[in-house]
C-alpha cells in the first residue's frame, strides 16, 4: 500500500487572487479545513477509536490527503466513481455507503480484484441474496455490512427484527463475507441541544452494538461496528463496542451544522464567491451571478430556528454582512436581501463588487463545482486548484 494518496506533482498555481478569478467559484480555506479535521480526530483519538472519513463532502484527492489517516485511509465514499478515483490514488480501504444495487456489483468486484478492500452495505434479503450469488459467480467474496436503522431516519434493519439474522446467514453461508454492522444517525441533524446530541450519539452506538451482539450470539461474525454522522461523532461520550466512526461534513462544515450547534459560522471552510451584477432597489434586492447552479437548491436551514435562505453573505474577508442573506435563486441569478424582520439597512455593494456566500449544505454545494480555489488564512492569493470528482 502506498504511504499517501498518489497525486501528480504540478507547478504551484500562480497569478490569480480571489479578486481576479472569474465568478462564481468555490473558495476553500485550507487552514480551516485542517483545523476542522484535527478537532474531530482529537475527539475520536481520546476513545482510541479510528475515524473513517466520508469523502463525499470534499470529493477531492488533494483534500483527502489532508483528511485521511496516514494520507491513505480508511475512507467512506458515496459513489463508485469516488471509490475508483480514490483507489487509483492509493486509498485501498473503502466502504461504499449506499445500499448496493445489483448492476453495480461488477464494479465492486473489479475493485476487489485490483486490491482494494471495499465493503458494500445492504438491509434486505433480496440484496443479500444477490450479493451472495454474485460472490459465488465471480469467485470473489464480496464484503458486506448490514445497515441498521438506529433512528428512523432512512434505511436499515430495525434493531430486534429477526431479518438481521436472516440476512446475516445468507451472506455468511452462501458465498459473501459478512463484515458486520453499519448505521448512520441522520436524525442528529435535527437535534438542538447538547443533551439531544449526546442522547442521539448514545442511541446510535447502543443500537449498532446490540445488533452486532445479536449476530455474534447467532454464531455469525461482526468484526466491524461502524457508526457515524458529523453531530454524533462530535458529541459521543461513549464508544464502547464501536470499531470505527464515520463523518464527512465536519471537514468543511456548513450552515446546517452551525444551526445544529456543531460548529460556529467561523468554522466553515467553504464559500462561493460571486459578483454583484445589478440592483432592484425598490425591492431591496442585490443581484449576483451565483444561483442554484453555484449554491445548490439545498434549504436545510429552513427547518432550523434560524432560516439562512440559500446562504449567509460575507465580505471578501469572510465577515458576515449583518443580516444580508441569499433569499432567492434562479439557475444563474442570486438574490441578496435582508432576512425577514431585520431592522438593518441594506449594505452598499456597488456593481462589480464581490461577496462570499456561506452554503447551507457543503456536500451539495461542492458537487456543483469543478474545482476548489484554495487559499490559506487571511490570504487573498489562490495557492492551488483542486479538481472535484463528478459522476456515479
Amino acid at each position: 500500500m502506498t504511504d499517501k494518496l498518489n497525486i501528480q506533482d504540478t507547478a504551484p498555481f500562480q497569478g490569480e487572487s480571489i479578486h481576479d478569478r472569474e465568478t462564481p467559484f468555490l473558495l476553500l480555506n485550507r487552514d480551516q479545513l485542517e483545523r476542522n479535521v484535527a478537532r474531530l480526530r482529537k475527539h475520536t483519538d481520546s476513545f482510541g477509536i479510528p475515524l473513517r472519513p466520508h469523502l463525499k463532502t470534499v470529493k477531492s484527492v488533494e483534500a483527502a490527503r489532508l483528511i485521511l489517516t496516514g494520507g491513505n485511509g480508511p475512507a467512506t465514499v458515496s459513489t463508485l466513481k469516488e471509490a475508483e478515483v480514490f483507489s487509483a490514488a492509493g486509498c485501498k480501504n473503502l466502504i461504499y455507503a449506499v445500499g448496493i444495487a445489483p448492476q453495480k456489483l461488477a464494479r465492486v468486484v473489479a475493485l476487489l480484484k485490483a486490491g482494494t478492500d471495499i465493503s458494500v452495505i445492504l438491509d434486505s434479503i433480496e440484496q443479500a441474496q444477490v450479493v451472495a450469488d454474485y460472490s459465488r459467480q465471480s469467485a470473489v467474496k464480496i464484503p458486506a455490512l448490514i445497515e441498521i436503522d438506529s433512528d428512523g431516519h432512512r434505511s436499515g434493519v430495525v434493531p430486534g427484527d429477526a431479518l438481521l439474522i436472516e440476512i446475516g446467514k445468507i451472506l455468511h453461508n452462501q458465498g459473501a463475507e459478512l463484515r458486520g454492522i453499519i448505521t448512520h444517525a441522520g436524525e442528529s441533524y435535527h437535534c438542538k441541544s447538547l443533551q439531544e446530541h449526546q442522547a442521539m450519539a448514545e442511541r446510535e452506538r447502543s443500537a449498532a452494538v446490540a445488533c452486532a451482539e445479536t449476530l455474534r450470539e447467532a454464531g455469525l461474525p461482526s468484526p466491524v461496528v461502524s457508526v457515524g454522522s458529523t453531530p454524533t461523532a462530535h458529541f459521543s461520550q461513549n464508544l464502547t463496542g464501536v470499531t470505527e466512526v464515520r463523518a464527512g461534513v465536519y471537514t468543511l462544515f456548513d450552515l446546517v451544522m452551525t444551526g445544529a450547534g456543531v460548529c460556529q459560522t467561523s468554522d466553515i471552510a467553504l464559500s462561493v464567491v460571486a459578483t454583484v451584477i445589478g440592483h432592484q432597489r425598490q425591492k431591496g434586492w442585490i443581484m449576483v451571478d451565483a444561483g442554484w447552479m453555484a449554491m445548490s437548491r439545498d434549504r436545510g436551514t429552513a427547518s432550523q430556528d434560524v432560516d439562512q435562505g440559500y446562504g449567509i453573505v460575507c465580505d471578501m474577508s469572510g465577515k458576515p454582512l449583518g443580516d444580508l442573506i441569499m433569499t432567492g435563486v434562479n439557475q444563474e441569478h442570486g438574490i441578496l436581501s435582508l432576512r425577514p424582520g431585520s431592522q438593518q439597512s441594506l449594505p452598499e455593494l456597488p456593481y462589480g463588487s464581490r461577496v462570499r456566500i456561506l452554503p447551507n449544505h457543503a456536500c451539495a454545494t461542492v458537487s456543483q463545482h469543478e474545482e476548489f480555489a484554495v487559499v490559506r488564512d487571511s490570504s487573498e492569493k489562490i495557492d492551488a486548484l483542486w479538481p472535484i470528482i463528478h459522476g456515479w
